[in-house]
């Protein structure tokens, strides 16, 4: 007997095309039949008639009701209505946020900004989760929340109000600045006020986005750093809790986080700010042989220092030792290869400068808890999903 194909309807009130095409692939992988998305023109279905729902539901009331309306098995990738009782499947933003501070820290800098022009609950996650892994490393953090601000107006001056202060609370932080942005618009605007004030991004002001979805990025003068949230996979494994909930299965009692791909580096937070030539040389070494085989002697041949005066200056200006920090940076560049291919094991422990599979495989372990493969299967990559790095 033939199984009955399911329906399944997309009502998205924040629209991403990534979002999408992780659905899509997974109702292709399954037989799905997917009724159109024309929930943004508030155009809603109520006549439709199908087995469940994976939604977006956002500020509005509207999609909230409409869904409400058919009792059918419902999976939401929005927080905003959290006190509504729907399975969900979100972004780790904290995990997001901890990237950006990790990639900010390990670049020397002593300076950090939190900028959000909006009270979405995305925005607050990785704010909050911003301000505490600096706070863990010994660093304070001022947040900039322009819904906030005195001179705040929702009219047709918002956009000049917002960047006018956006610029001077910018040029009055100490420098060099670390700025993360709430989303990629944000570091939009922050790069904008940038210019309008003579603030050279990134050597006064790094700044890096979340979301990774400006189109054709490298056109831009200062093409933006931003955090790749793996919004595919996000898609993907909300359609997959949708058909484990239609087959029967009961929900989860928390959301389902799916961790970020990665920090994709461009030019707008590229800085090394350490002061001290030595570390600096190390480092940017560090970077780009992180893949070789790398010894003490070539730091300390690339520094012109001596291996305890080198050493000595590493935990002074970075709170690491020299191989310590190698070892970061490979584990780091490893779960980017994870995340983005389907190479093997054995010559991704060579891409990372590890001389076997095994002392790749116990380094990896050590670090994150999880081996290569079980990290592999969280992020759900399988080789499906790709992004640029600059590693």
């Amino acid at each position: 007997m033939q199984k009955k194909q399911k329906r399944v309807l997309i009502v998205l009130g924040r629209y991403d095309y990534r979002l999408h095409k992780g659905i899509e692939r997974y109702a292709l992988e399954h037989g799905w039949r997917l009724s159109a998305d024309s929930s943004r023109e508030k155009v809603l279905p109520w006549r439709w008639n199908g087995h469940g729902i994976l939604a977006w539901l956002g500020m509005g009331n509207h999609l909230v009701k409409f869904v409400k309306h058919y009792k059918k098995r419902v999976v939401d990738f929005s927080f905003h209505h959290h006190k509504l009782n729907f399975p969900r499947v979100l972004g780790d933003n904290t995990r997001a946020a901890e990237l950006v501070a990790e990639h900010f820290l390990t670049r020397g800098l002593n300076h950090f900004v939190f900028y959000s022009e909006a009270d979405r609950w995305f925005y607050e996650e990785r704010g909050e989760a911003f301000v505490q892994a600096l706070k863990r490393a010994g660093h304070s953090c001022v947040w900039l929340r322009w819904h906030k601000s005195p001179v705040y107006r929702a009219n047709r001056e918002q956009w000049d109000r917002r960047q006018e202060w956006l610029a001077t609370k910018l040029k009055q932080s100490p420098k060099p600045l670390a700025l993360f942005c709430a989303n990629d618009d944000h570091a939009m605007h922050a790069l904008e006020a940038c210019e309008s004030v003579n603030l050279v991004v990134p050597e006064e002001v790094a700044i890096v986005g979340a979301g990774n979805y400006l189109m054709a990025p490298d056109a831009t003068p200062t093409p933006i750093s931003s955090v790749d949230t793996n919004l595919e996979m996000v898609g993907y494994r909300g359609a997959k809790l949708l058909d484990d909930l239609m087959n029967g299965e009961k929900p989860p009692q928390a959301p389902i986080r799916i961790p970020p791909v990665g920090l994709v580096i461009r030019k707008s937070s590229d800085l090394l700010a350490v002061n001290h030539k030595g570390v600096a040389s190390s480092l940017r070494f560090i970077w780009e042989h992180c893949h070789e085989p790398i010894g003490v002697e070539n730091l300390t041949d690339v520094a012109a220092m001596s291996r305890r005066g080198l050493h000595k200056a590493f935990i002074e200006h970075l709170g690491r030792s020299p191989g310590q920090e190698l070892h970061r940076i490979r584990i780091e560049r490893a779960k980017r290869l994870l995340s983005e291919s389907k190479h093997k094991i054995e010559l991704l422990a060579s891409m990372c400068g590890y001389q076997s599979a095994n002392s790749f495989y116990i380094a990896f372990k050590q670090s994150t808890g999880a081996s290569p493969k079980q990290y592999r299967d969280t992020m759900g990559s399988n080789g499906r999903h790709h992004s640029k790095t600059n590693w």
